[in-house]
């Protein structure tokens, strides 16, 4: 992408609170209308990030630029942003227009245009009626669709959201998924998202960050990091894996399980240890006579679209998914054709901040 399309640049950005690394120099870049998702489990960075790009944390060190500009240093009310925290603080002695309309009353909007601002932003979380309700009247739902159109009523550049569905229940969070990436789309805003949840970055947005201990681990489109992971945590974290270690016998040839298989992968040198990433919904089980290992099905698990069996192969236990139920305690084949073996270097060997 062209340098000019960047909204904003964070360049060498690190954090400290109290001598302790939150941020260790990371880079990223955001493009005009793009959903870009921070990923990754609690204390890895993303609210951080997020808080640095709102202004609500200086950096300890590095750069943020917004069109090219040097911002690292104005303060949130300057920025051509704003923020929707996962806690929606509305106003609860304000009905729902008031609520909206606070951003534009304190920036002093003329009457007539605040009442056709807000009006518009009602109808677009589809909550016209709605204005003159007090908010302790609303669902959750409907406080969040409240709490987006009061950061949006002000013509944000960006918008940074704060893990802004987790208090919602499934059913709900679900619905304002496709309802946000459907506003973000109609409004040609730029979202920037902040979640855990693996579903709801890979079903929401045009580029994911996949971050863990300050870092920035991999970035790329929803496809492309599930099914070229960079490194076993974020194959890990990004769905189900079956994650074991092995040995690169050759270009192409990987060992592990006690067998060798082919793979389409190159450029990791013979004999080298590797981290081999299959996921389960890549394994077919065939008849035991024609499978590249054979094993015996341990459990069955019903998950709704498929079954989940872990099949113990001896040296390792595969974890697979299949549309067709095998009993437990049978003996059946696994095949896994080369191009859904991913290999990739070992991680380092400490384990991964978790909190």
């Amino acid at each position: 992408m062209m340098e000019q399309e960047h909204l904003i640049d964070l360049k060498d950005i690190s954090k400290d609170f109290d001598g302790t690394t939150v941020l260790n120099h990371i880079d990223l870049y955001v493009r005009k209308k793009e959903f870009i998702t921070l990923l990754g489990p609690s204390g890895c960075g993303k609210t951080t990030t997020l808080r640095i790009i709102g202004g609500f944390e200086y950096p300890t060190t590095g750069t943020v630029y917004f069109e090219g500009k040097d911002i690292t240093s104005l303060p949130p009310y300057k920025r051509r942003v704003n923020t929707v925290f996962q806690k929606y603080a509305l106003f609860p002695h304000l009905n729902v227009q008031d609520n909206i309309a606070f951003g534009l009353k304190i920036a002093k909007t003329p009457r007539d245009e605040i009442k056709k601002r807000v009006d518009r932003m009602l109808d677009l979380v589809n909550l016209s009626g709605y204005g003159k309700r007090k908010v302790d009247q609303l669902s959750g739902g409907q406080q969040q669709r409240i709490a987006i159109a009061r950061a949006l009523v002000n013509e944000p550049e960006i918008l940074l959201l704060d893990e802004p569905l987790g208090a919602l229940d499934l059913k709900l969070r679900k619905e304002m998924q496709l309802e946000l990436k459907s506003m973000q789309q109609r409004l040609g805003i730029t979202f920037i998202y902040v979640t855990h949840d693996q579903e709801e970055a890979l079903t929401m947005s045009d580029t994911v960050a996949v971050m863990n201990d300050g870092k920035i681990l991999q970035i790329g489109d929803p496809k492309r990091i599930y099914d070229e992971p960079a490194n076993a945590f974020v194959a890990d974290f990004i769905g189900e894996s079956n994650i074991l270690r092995g040995t690169m016998v050759h270009d192409e040839l990987v060992h592990f399980s006690g067998n060798n298989f082919p793979c389409v992968d190159a450029g990791f040198g013979e004999s080298a240890p590797v981290d081999v990433v299959i996921r389960p919904e890549d394994i077919m089980i065939v008849g035991e006579d024609i499978g590249q290992i054979s094993g015996v099905i341990k459990s069955v698990l019903f998950k709704g679209v498929h079954y989940e069996m872990m099949v113990d192969c001896g040296e390792t236990t595969f974890k697979v998914h299949s549309t067709i139920m095998q009993p437990q305690g049978s003996r059946v084949g696994l095949s896994i054709v080369p191009y859904n073996i991913h290999i990739m270097k070992p991680m380092a060997e400490e384990a991964p901040a978790n909190d």
